[in-house]
């Protein structure tokens, strides 16, 4: 059974730091995509970045320049380095696995970053 289990949000100032860890259990097979979404209430999950297996990224337009995506393939982890935060960017943060060939989905319980002073 796979599992993903993020730890790392919390309550930051404006122009502050966090870094997002995902922890994967359980076999995927074949090559996936890693990413993070996050979601507001009354809105849609949104993409916030991803990671091929090679290490290539994609970003929001939002986040490029700030966030930073990156993956361990031997410890099946995936991170993502917020810097510069906005209140803008509160939001429940939800890791997410694709496989690349069968398509199917992997999602995280969610974490909770707040942007506040």
């Amino acid at each position: 059974q796979v599992q993903l289990v993020e730890s790392g949000g919390g309550l930051v100032p404006p122009g502050g730091s966090l870094r997002l860890s995902c922890s994967v259990s359980g076999t995927i097979p074949g090559r996936n995509v890693m990413g993070w979404y996050r979601q507001t209430p009354g809105k849609q999950r949104e993409l916030v970045a991803s990671v091929a297996y090679d290490g290539t990224p994609n970003y929001a337009d939002s986040v490029k320049g700030r966030f930073t995506i990156s993956r361990d393939n031997a410890k099946n982890t995936v991170y993502l380095q917020m810097n510069n935060l906005k209140p803008e960017d509160t939001a429940a943060y939800y890791c997410n696995v694709r496989q690349v060939v069968f398509g199917a989905t992997f999602w995280g319980q969610g974490t909770q970053v707040t942007v506040s002073s």
